[in-house]
């Protein structure tokens, strides 16, 4: 492409995907395989470091900007027209699961998301922030990407990515205006309308294929068989770390949400599988070897090889399918996102071919340059600093166990005050039990979305998990945020305290707003 920057001629070029040449199968059998243990491999267990991180980063925090509402008074009512357009249709959490609409939207559209490679990702956690990692690798090895994420934080147009950054909102406009008229002539043919969600996965294809992009980084909205974004035929699966979410629309245990899981993964492809449960990786492999598809394990193929602390985030060595990359820094906190960082660098090696076709490591100054920039918003984010308040989008009781670790590492409070507004459509009890252990007291409160969880119930729910003197109430999460901060700035003993507010992505994008995470 012409227009598109030259590399960097003295960076050595990274090899092209080739997606036409078929995988090797491995050497070992399914039963083999499913035999291997899948706990953390010894070997490559985290180093515990002695020190502990700073609890306040030297000056203010800086939070990634978001999108805003545009300053143009006319962009903005054209934002908002969309906005209540998509607004009218089927909801993320109304489905029929099913590819047929979307299949014959993109089919009308001319299939956009065939004129590209794509990257695609699903499991229960850890997706958006692994989505963002691979962008970012892919973007400073001179790729330009595409990347489609959900739930948004704080605008619907960061979930449509190019170069690194949102959609503009007059270039989201103008993606929804091309397509309008295809999606009006699918939705008169079906029996039920576009939904919102398949909507913006055809903008996001849309738009992949107008820029152009070089590659995209595809995140599933729930589950994989029938979720909208599997009508690309991606040359690598990622499958973040499974556990029990959306268990009325996926199934209650780990097998059948792996099960629905594992149709993201397509015959010949590279299937970059993150730690599981024994019962949840032998589904994926099972699929694996029926598609003949290749797979590559952490703990087994590539890992974590170490750990340590740092001021703002960690140091970590990763051993990728082609070799060690040392001395990389995450400006992230958690043994989890030192984890997606391994799945992310492996699903990029995957990509270039590297593992199969190469046997050899990336250019590790690239990979340190890119791990060094990568930020998640929403993923303990520090937006505030006396006292420290941290936003985590939480959801489940898994992420959430992830994020009390985390916190418990990274961040040296004497007293840590939640607050949490959950979806009343969760599991709420398993995320408050997961909390317990290190909120002093918790602030219950709700986000202004109709699902959150009732206040008077989770509260009572709250009682159970907390008992009553650590429980507080406020109906509206402005108060409940002013309550906590109150709570924090305690003199005496309580001195070194701090506020995490966490259990919705809608929460901690409505709290980012209010303690001026952006506008």
């Amino acid at each position: 492409m012409s227009d598109e920057p030259q590399p960097d001629e003295s960076r050595p070029h990274e090899p092209e995907p080739h997606e036409s040449e078929p995988h090797e199968p491995r050497p070992s059998s399914f039963e083999e395989i499913v035999g291997e243990e899948t706990d953390r491999d010894p070997d490559l267990a985290v180093i515990e470091a002695g020190s502990r991180t700073l609890r306040a980063q030297a000056g203010p925090p800086q939070p990634e900007p978001v999108p805003a509402r545009p300053e143009d008074p006319e962009v903005d009512r054209a934002l908002r027209a969309v906005e209540e357009e998509l607004a009218t249709r089927w909801g993320e959490t109304k489905l029929d699961p099913s590819v047929q609409r979307i299949a014959a939207l993109v089919d009308v559209l001319g299939e956009p998301q065939r004129s590209y490679p794509s990257i695609h990702i699903t499991g229960t956690n850890g997706k958006t922030t692994t989505a963002r990692m691979i962008e970012a690798l892919l973007g400073t090895f001179e790729l330009r990407t595409g990347r489609y994420s959900s739930p948004h934080v704080q605008s619907v147009t960061e979930r449509i990515s190019v170069d690194g950054a949102p959609l503009s909102a007059e270039r989201f406009i103008e993606t929804y205006e091309d397509v309008k008229p295809y999606v009006e002539m699918v939705d008169a043919q079906q029996d039920y309308r576009l939904s919102f969600f398949e909507v913006l996965t055809a903008m996001a294809f849309a738009a992949f294929a107008d820029a152009p992009v070089d590659v995209a980084v595809v995140e599933v909205g729930m589950g994989g068989t029938w979720d909208a974004t599997n009508v690309i035929d991606a040359g690598v699966a990622v499958i973040t770390p499974i556990s029990l979410d959306h268990t009325d629309r996926l199934g209650d245990t780990p097998e059948r949400i792996a099960q629905e899981k594992s149709g993201i993964v397509k015959p010949d492809a590279t299937v970059v599988l993150a730690q599981q449960p024994v019962e949840a990786a032998s589904v994926v492999l099972k699929k694996a070897v029926e598609v003949d598809a290749t797979v590559a394990r952490e703990g087994m193929e590539f890992g974590v090889v170490s750990r340590q602390l740092a001021v703002g985030g960690q140091q970590l060595t990763l051993r990728g399918l082609g070799g060690e990359y040392p001395d990389i820094f995450l400006p992230l906190h958690g043994a989890h996102m030192a984890h997606n960082a391994c799945v992310a660098l492996a699903a990029v090696e995957a990509f270039f071919g590297i593992g199969q076709q190469q046997a050899r490591t990336l250019d590790i100054d690239v990979v340190r340059e890119a791990f060094a920039a990568v930020s998640s918003p929403g993923r303990l984010e520090l937006v505030r600093n006396s006292p420290p308040v941290l936003l985590d989008a939480a959801h489940n009781p898994g992420g959430a166990l992830a994020t009390a670790e985390a916190v418990s590492e990274a961040f040296d409070f004497s007293r840590l005050v939640g607050v949490v507004a959950p979806s009343a459509d969760k599991d709420v009890r398993g995320l408050l039990e997961a909390f317990e252990p290190i909120f002093a007291e918790i602030v219950v409160t709700r986000n202004s979305s109709h699902r959150s969880m009732d206040v008077d119930a989770l509260a009572a729910l709250a009682v159970e998990v907390f008992g009553d003197e650590r429980v507080q109430v406020e109906p509206r999460l402005d108060a409940a945020l002013e309550e906590a901060v109150t709570l924090a700035e305690e003199e005496g003993e309580y001195a070194g305290a701090g506020v995490l507010v966490t259990g919705s992505v809608i929460t901690v994008g409505e709290a980012r707003l209010l303690l001026g995470g952006g506008r």
